[in-house]
């Protein structure tokens, strides 16, 4: 087997590959050849090759959000990296490892007017789990006979492999992005036959995650005595919680279980459309709502109802479940369990006693009739974003995957009770409209389940060039919702909807397709502009695997806004 000649190059994927991290996602250049070279030229590494870096490495953390293990992104010096940034952005709110490796110039080279070279170091500063700076290795060794200058280059080797396994650890340990940037002299091509290093290898270490009986006990006798207990799940991987769990919680009279499209977590009693429940409450319904405890686990929360009403109507206890983190969402935060999830319940669950009172069965009684004034307005609304999801949520096939565009489309989603044998995912740490598309490509190549992808208009054309890609999986399929800019912005408060400017500078009205990117790209098109062409399409686009297929859904632009308003109102 071929080998870089740098031995650097060789440490970073020798340890990539003691740590268990076979999958790399490589965006071409020169300054990163060795790296390329070596990756690639190694048997148990699965490469992809993506030349748009942001689209790279939101294909790396589809992959990584699903397989929960670190995938490593190359790429080249200068801006290069800099593309990187939103998705490591969104992997470090979202809890997913990525391993960025940066090619560099030595450090001499520097802001002295070299072309393709900028100030690398610590880019990521601010939302990253940990940078490792390398230094530069001088090659061959073998031709050096200056003992003072090979202890040197023994010091640096030694530097840089305690640097890879510290920054490969932590993404392991902490599941977040790491950064390695590493200045590469030329020659970069130049091959060997067989390895020229050995790396020491640093295991890493598991965050413990335990909790005394004493500990607990408290915290257990203020849950058997509370009246109202509220659980709000929020971004939750599929099967992260025994189905035992599950139904202690759901069949507590006492307590009520909020959960999100993105929680993956069901029980008849759950309330899974939260904006359908106190969106039209007023001051009395908030009060009667108002929860003693607040307990919450999981990642982002997608609904600002609920934040704006837990907010205003503070429970006496807030305690969240997390190994990692605890955002003080609804200003009450006062007790963070360094746990995971699975672990706070195994200890908390066996302690409780069942709860009393009517909390849970009022509100279900008050969910029974929401749901089917959601039906009936359904049934009476017109053509509109509302009714393309209504026909599209349905159809998606039984256990297979939904991913979620950002802005309107997640937020859809949540008025809806989906069909419980999905995994549904969208990329919450920054809610982005960056980098969807890329995301739900590489999860749907990391899963190997048939994926839907469904995304509003900006959404889909910002991230265009994620369709440049020849990983996509024939059975995925992508669901275009077209009003023709972003309709987010007519729903907001105090916004000024009939003038030029806010269809230019906040709208941003457009009349593009998605067709002759399909053209371009390989991908079956097909389009529906009314109700009557979307009940007859929508079951042709998963009438056939052979093919990447997108269907874009037009709506009218103007009436989306009002139409959901009026849901509000219709459903008090």
């Amino acid at each position: 087997m071929k080998h870089s000649k740098i031995p650097v190059a060789q440490s970073i994927v020798s340890l990539c590959l003691s740590k268990g991290i076979t999958q790399v996602v490589i965006s071409p250049g020169s300054r990163n050849a060795p790296l390329t070279i070596e990756f690639t030229k190694n048997p148990e590494i699965k490469a992809y090759s993506l030349v748009d870096e942001r689209c790279a490495a939101f294909f790396g953390l589809g992959i990584a959000q699903q397989t929960r293990k670190p995938v490593a992104l190359v790429c080249t010096s200068g801006s290069a990296l800099l593309n990187y940034y939103p998705a490591i952005a969104e992997a470090f709110y979202s809890d997913i490892p990525l391993i960025v490796i940066s090619a560099d110039r030595p450090v001499e080279r520097i802001d002295i007017g070299d072309g393709q070279t900028i100030r690398q170091k610590n880019v990521f500063e601010n939302h990253i789990m940990y940078s490792a700076n390398l230094y530069s290795e001088i090659v061959p060794v073998e031709t050096i006979t200056d003992k003072h200058l090979l202890q040197k280059i023994g010091e640096s080797r030694r530097h840089n492999e305690q640097e890879i396994n510290k920054a490969l650890n932590k993404a392991i340990e902490q599941s977040g992005p790491v950064h390695i940037n590493v200045p590469f002299y030329e020659p970069l091509y130049e091959m060997v036959s067989e390895k020229t290093v050995t790396p020491i290898q640093v295991a890493p270490h598991p965050i413990e995650q335990e909790i005394s009986e004493e500990e607990m006990q408290p915290f257990v006798d203020i849950w058997n005595t509370a009246e109202r207990k509220m659980i709000i799940v929020g971004v939750n991987p599929p099967h992260a919680i025994d189905q035992e769990v599950i139904d202690v919680l759901g069949n507590d009279p006492s307590v009520i279980v909020f959960s999100e499209t993105t929680s993956n977590i069901s029980h008849p009693d759950f309330f899974t459309r939260i904006d359908n429940m106190i969106g039209a409450l007023d001051d009395e319904g908030f009060k009667m709502l108002q929860p003693d405890i607040l307990l919450t686990f999981g990642g982002m929360v997608i609904s600002k109802k609920i934040k704006a009403f837990l907010r205003n109507y503070q429970p006496k206890n807030h305690w969240h479940v997390d190994v990692k983190k605890a955002y003080d969402t609804y200003f009450c935060l006062n007790k963070h369990f360094e746990l995971t999830p699975s672990s706070f319940f195994t200890c908390f669950i066996p302690k409780l006693s069942q709860g009393k009172g009517n909390y849970k069965e009022y509100w279900l009684s008050i969910r029974t009739k929401r749901y089917q004034l959601h039906k009936t307005y359904i049934e009476q609304m017109p053509w509109c974003d509302f009714k393309a999801f209504d026909h599209m949520l349905s159809v998606i096939p039984d256990g297979s995957m939904l991913q979620i565009g950002n802005s309107s489309a997640v937020r859809y989603a949540q008025l809806f009770d989906l069909n419980k044998t999905l995994d549904v995912y969208c990329n919450r740490g920054t809610s982005g409209i960056d980098g969807s598309t890329s995301t739900a490509i590489g999860a749907a190549v990391a899963t190997q389940k048939p994926t839907t992808f469904i995304t509003g208009d900006l959404s889909f054309f910002y991230d265009s060039n994620a369709l440049w890609n020849m990983y996509i999986p024939t059975n995925f399929k992508i669901i275009v919702i077209n009003n023709n800019g972003g309709g987010i912005f007519r729903i907001l408060p105090n916004r000024d909807k009939n003038t030029n400017g806010f269809d230019t500078f906040f709208e941003t009205t457009h009349q593009l397709t998605a067709k002759e990117l399909c053209v371009m790209y390989g991908l079956k098109y097909l389009k529906a502009v009314n109700e009557e062409e979307c009940a007859i399409i929508k079951n042709e686009l998963y009438a056939s695997d052979e093919q990447p297929t997108l269907l874009e859904v037009f709506t009218p632009r103007k009436i989306n806004d009002e139409v959901l308003l009026n849901y509000f109102k219709h459903i008090k």
